[in-house]
């Protein structure tokens, strides 16, 4: 006789997730420029339609395309009190806080929003730690295959528009040469050099070929080239960052886009010599600008004042090319948002999702007002405590 079933055996419980009704407030973007917005009108109508409350601030969408009207009938509460919006304890926001707005919000309040490590101060940190928020940043959320979602796709925006841009302001009504961006049949094709080999440069030189025209490609990483190379339709030239050779290409080019990123600064790769041997006429678009830019001579601009002309070269930079096209990077942010608030609901909060979430975890740089990124940490001086000893 089998005596093992007559053994005290153990006993299994089963473990129901209690799910949370979240109330998410929308608050208008108050930066210069800023025109998008987290959540779309249809994603706010699924929330809605899964138990969740939202509170969206009058005018918030306008600038991206979204009326009133759409939220409110989608199911959001639609308010013109801005405190009632800061109230919430999910914010929802596309720029990181300001320090009169984190005034408005009540302690222990989640905020998800862009970090944009390079304008914080140490007074930002400090405020959020004072109202023991927790503060999750898009750019440093990660996907289940360990990329960071949020930054691909605003970057493969910001690749598409630079070619779109360019061929605008190669007419000659924007100071350009007169060009189309392309390959007309007897034509020469338009001759663009894109520096940097990551995504922006990927969707650059997609639409580009697109476009038919001729794709030249540096970049100090033979693994970013190769990448790249595997993922155009076709064999274009690539080459590492070599003072002659890309003097060479760029004196004749028409179009250059600058897609290089650092660590901190974006380091500058074409000298003003550089680029007075170019073209006059030619066009210059450095997507870097956000951290330094990679052209010498590149300023700062803004969407109402793009360009200007230096050396004879039209030279373009706005940090902010997303925005230009608001709808379609509000619809992209939506996307990444709204999946990550129904694991919030559906596991129980925020606590209990990240306790198996990794990818989300990565995003939390400040936890009830402890600073849990060290490299933020390390930057600004501040104390700095490993999130894993809060949550298990």
């Amino acid at each position: 006789m089998n005596l093992q079933f007559l053994m005290p055996q153990e006993e299994r419980l089963e473990v129901i997730k209690h799910k949370s009704n979240l109330l998410i407030g929308i608050p208008k973007e108050t930066l210069y420029q800023e025109k998008r917005i987290c959540l779309t009108p249809d994603a706010v109508q699924s929330l809605v339609l899964n138990g969740h409350q939202l509170i969206v601030e009058a005018g918030a969408g306008i600038l991206a395309g979204y009326t009133d009207k759409e939220y409110a009938d989608a199911g959001a509460e639609v308010t013109h009190d801005t405190q009632k919006v800061f109230k919430c304890p999910i914010l929802l926001k596309v720029e990181p806080l300001t320090l009169s707005e984190i005034e408005l919000i009540e302690p222990e309040t989640i905020v998800l929003s862009a970090l944009q490590l390079k304008t914080r101060t140490t007074e930002y940190f400090k405020a959020l730690s004072n109202k023991k928020i927790t503060a999750l940043a898009f750019e440093f959320i990660k996907d289940e295959g360990g990329s960071f979602p949020a930054v691909k796709s605003l970057s493969e925006i910001a690749g598409t528009a630079a070619v779109l841009i360019a061929a605008e302001l190669m007419s000659k009504e924007n100071a350009g040469k007169g060009l189309l961006l392309g390959n007309i049949t007897g034509v020469p094709p338009t001759e663009i050099v894109i520096i940097g080999a990551g995504t922006v440069a990927e969707f650059a030189s997609r639409t580009a070929l697109g476009l038919g025209a001729s794709v030249k490609v540096f970049d100090n990483s033979i693994t970013k080239l190769q990448r790249l190379q595997n993922r155009l339709p076709h064999r274009i030239f690539t080459s590492t960052i070599q003072e002659k050779a890309l003097t060479k290409a760029l004196r004749r080019c028409d179009v250059a886009i600058g897609a290089l990123k650092g660590k901190n600064r974006t380091p500058i790769v074409v000298t003003e010599t550089m680029v007075s041997l170019m073209k006059k006429g030619a066009v210059i678009i450095d997507v870097s600008i956000d951290t330094g830019g990679c052209f010498e001579t590149s300023e700062l601009t803004t969407h109402e004042n793009p360009t200007f002309i230096k050396n004879g070269v039209v030279h373009y930079g706005v940090p902010n090319i997303p925005s230009r096209y608001a709808k379609t990077a509000s619809l992209s942010i939506s996307n990444i948002i709204t999946p990550i608030l129904l694991q919030i609901a559906d596991s129980g909060g925020l606590e209990e999702l990240i306790r198996h979430d990794n990818g989300l975890k990565n995003g939390i740089y400040v936890y009830h007002g402890i600073i849990t990124n060290k490299p933020i940490a390390d930057w600004f001086h501040l104390e700095f405590k490993d999130l894993n000893l809060f949550l298990y």
